[in-house]
């Protein structure tokens, strides 16, 4: 409603009414001097009412506003890109074709569940940047790299040494770093699911759009339009359990384990 009104149309048709107002107050003998402001505010109106109804417009302007929220260039994996980039386009296409239901019944009832695709949205871009940070994550990748090799190398002095306590030591530093090197392995296991959860998430998108078309009066009747309710729900709450599951073992915002 705000971009209706303040589109810049509307604002040559004011700057143009006040104009005409002051320079040009009476263009014939019968004109009134609210003549200008009559004809300004009926052309705002005609063109705020134009833009609340129009289907195309609204639906462009919704994925603008989702890309703003969601902004894919805070990503650096091309390929998590292009995945949040066609969520963010099953969302416009799902909204557009809401917009154009007559059937005020289904309209509603649909609107609702666009709500919670809002969430299934949001909760696909929360894993893709966990993911893409830590892909890039370069301690993480450096540790998984050298671990290995300090263990291994302590390993060898620790069986090399007759020292009782230096050997007790080594080995509690062995332990600190096996357990810290398997740490790692989890998170990256973790982190490996969520990208195929991503893959899964965005075909149950595609799948919800094409159903959504399919929507009409007997599909409320006969329950399909609850059960799309509920595949959406459990879709969302799989994807914030996932999301969640990684937040307890990865930290993105300061890149590490925590």
């Amino acid at each position: 409603m705000q971009h209706a009104l303040f589109r810049w149309e509307n604002a040559v048709i004011i700057a143009l009414m006040l104009l005409l107002t002051v320079w040009l107050p009476a263009p014939f003998a019968w004109w009134p001097w609210f003549g200008w402001i009559l004809l300004g505010s009926i052309g705002v109106g005609v063109l705020f009412f134009s833009s609340l109804t129009d289907v195309t417009a609204n639906a462009k302007l919704l994925l603008e506003q989702y890309q703003q929220r969601f902004d894919i260039n805070q990503l650096m994996d091309d390929g998590l890109r292009r995945d949040v980039h066609k969520a963010l386009e099953y969302q416009r296409r799902i909204e557009e074709q809401i917009h154009n239901r007559k059937d005020s019944l289904i309209k509603d009832r649909l609107e609702a569940t666009a709500g919670e695709i809002t969430d299934w949205i949001s909760n696909v871009y929360e894993i893709a940047m966990r993911v893409d940070r830590y892909r890039h994550d370069q301690l993480i990748i450096e540790e998984r790299r050298t671990l290995p090799r300090e263990i291994e190398k302590l390993t060898a002095q620790r069986d090399g040494t007759e020292n009782a306590a230096l050997k007790t030591q080594m080995s509690d530093v062995i332990d600190s770093k096996t357990t810290h090197l398997q740490s790692l392995e989890d998170l990256d296991v973790r982190m490996q699911q969520a990208g195929l959860r991503l893959d899964q998430s965005l075909t149950a998108l595609a799948t919800i759009y094409s159903q959504i078309q399919l929507i009409d009066s007997q599909s409320i009747n006969n329950g399909r339009a609850n059960r799309l309710q509920a595949d959406i729900h459990e879709q969302v709450a799989q994807l914030g359990d996932l999301v969640d599951s990684i937040n307890t073992v990865y930290n993105h915002s300061f890149d590490g384990i925590g």
